[in-house]
């Protein structure tokens, strides 16, 4: 069984033959790429594997050929000729200011001398900004070798992102880092292939607006897998390994699986939740949330300032615009959270030339990660036993169908909302508030459920799943109150989820607006009619 390579981004660490770690080969998107002839961008969301390709495309320059042997680029690379590399990373520093940020870049262009074999002093005598020196780094490497420079930048923007929540700072930053970039116009001639990642993509006026000639291929179809595992990989590399033994594989998709990049028929998984979950003996944990949930999208969502509902996350429309950047001054949470990886294709809809996306959440790990932000949010939860306490005895009474219990952890809830959040506003009237302060909590919980569920007759608000048992759950606020049980019935929404081997519970909630907590309760069991 070959070792699995949790945490490894070092190509060669990975391919050298007294390792034997598991490898999924991406080779062939390299040999695509170098074709271009034009600076690559992409973006994945934090542990999707844009490290270890950006890395592999350093070995390959290198002309490590021993490291690709079996695999697909192979015979297809031309090994006769050596080129330079420059390799910028930036992933794995934290910058406080523009001071940091200089001595940090000063640092990479020391490191990226030492590995070329250049006099880092011969560049640093005008005592001149980091800029100018990657400028002469280029031609230096240019005039020693013969040969034009490979420069490869990982995660360019996280100097920007660790002062997202300080504009200044950050704009400064920015304009920083934006002279630094521009090196790279100047030096076309000397270039022979420029490729950046990035998690967050902050605008071409922005940044990058001397890139006109910018090969974007974030959500292009064809390199869909470039980074992640897709199913069938999994299949490839992991069964051979008896990885994939006693797996449930389709609880493993609903957990992992469902992101898209362009290709809607083709959902990636990260490969640092697989290889997590195999490591650690097939348990179904939230990985990715603990280790790589960036800290600036927490303090946004501890603001509270967005505006949408959590339940609109399932299922929401946007422009190519959104899609595209951000700039500093103006960030639009939608596009924040596809970027760093919470929302994912849906649906590509092209109108007359302009396209719609549809972005929803891509599995039950992301959906439970990301409502425990929002929750904490709605609830102020500091203290943690309270919230374990809860979510255990709610597990136990759906297991047991003890509805009314289920009532008073609702009521519990809801109690629990600081009476600051409805200062200056008038959320305690809409249905929509109750719904997604539920639906926030059951996500959190992940425990499986459908919210808007669709039946021939109408919609249901909420709907529990588990494994014996299906919760037909309708909310009302007081003031448009009509019925939620007699609602439930009329439309016989139960009728879809009916079997002989299931119970069936029907929950009607009526809300009161000037309690701002759940008010009329009703619930009853469905029994087979058939």
């Amino acid at each position: 069984m070959k070792k699995l390579p949790l945490w490894k981004q070092s190509f060669e660490s990975i391919r050298s033959k007294e390792n034997d770690f598991l490898y999924i080969d991406k080779t062939k998107y390299i040999a695509e790429l170098v074709d271009q002839n034009a600076p690559c961008f992409l973006s994945r969301p934090r542990r999707f594997g844009k490290s270890l390709f950006i890395d592999t495309i350093k070995c390959l320059f290198e002309w490590k050929k021993e490291l690709f042997e079996g695999l697909y680029i192979y015979d297809k690379w031309d090994w006769e000729v050596k080129y330079p590399v420059i390799s910028i990373v930036l992933w794995d520093e934290f910058v406080r200011n523009i001071e940091v940020l200089n001595r940090v870049l000063e640092n990479i262009i020391r490191l990226n001398c030492e590995r070329n074999g250049i006099e880092y002093d011969a560049l640093s005598l005008l005592e001149s900004s980091p800029a100018l020196k990657l400028k002469e780094l280029i031609a230096q490497l240019y005039r020693k070798t013969k040969r034009q420079v490979v420069v490869l930048v990982d995660e360019y923007d996280k100097p920007i992102l660790d002062l997202i929540t300080n504009i200044p700072e950050a704009t400064q930053v920015k304009d920083e880092l934006k002279g630094f970039y521009s090196v790279l116009k100047g030096a076309d001639e000397y270039l022979k292939f420029v490729m950046l990642t990035w998690v967050t993509k902050f605008s071409k006026v922005s940044v990058f607006s001397w890139l006109n000639n910018l090969n974007d291929i974030t959500i292009d179809a064809k390199y869909n897998g470039i980074c992640g595992y897709t199913y069938q990989e999994i299949l490839d590399n992991f069964w051979p390994e008896g990885y994939l033994e006693w797996v449930d594989l389709e609880k493993m998709k609903l957990r992992y699986n469902g992101y898209s990049f362009g290709k809607l028929d083709e959902t990636m998984y990260n490969p640092f939740w697989l290889l997590n979950f195999f490591s650690k003996g097939n348990i179904f944990e939230n990985y990715w949330f603990q280790s790589a949930t960036p800290t600036f999208l927490i303090e946004i969502l501890k603001t509270g300032k967005y505006d949408f509902l959590p339940t609109e996350l399932e299922s929401i429309d946007v422009g190519n615009e959104i899609m595209n950047s951000f700039d500093i001054e103006k960030i639009d949470l939608i596009t924040l959270l596809f970027q760093s990886g919470y929302l994912t294709i849906k649906d590509i809809e092209n109108l007359w030339g302009a396209y719609i996306y549809t972005l929803w959440v891509p599995n039950e790990e992301v959906r439970s990660s990301l409502n425990n932000s929002l929750i904490r949010d709605y609830l102020k939860f500091t203290n943690q036993r309270f919230n374990t306490d809860k979510l255990k005895r709610l597990y136990q009474v759906l297991g047991e169908g003890n509805l009314d219990w289920y009532g008073k952890i609702v009521r519990q809830i809801f109690a629990g909302i600081p009476y600051t959040n409805y200062i200056n506003n008038d959320i305690s009237h809409y249905e929509g508030f109750y719904g997604s302060v539920l639906y926030s909590f059951m996500a959190y919980t992940g425990i499986e459920f459908i919210a808007e569920d669709f039946t021939n007759l109408g919609r249901i608000d909420f709907t529990m799943k588990l494994r014996d048992k299906v919760y037909i759950i309708e909310l009302k606020v007081e003031k448009t109150w009509n019925g939620a049980m007699e609602q439930i019935k009329s439309k016989r929404y139960w009728e879809k989820y009916q079997e002989p081997w299931k119970q069936i519970y029907l929950v009607g909630m009526e809300f009161d607006e000037q309690a701002k907590n759940l008010g009329k309760f009703e619930w009853e069991e469905i029994k087979d009619e058939r």
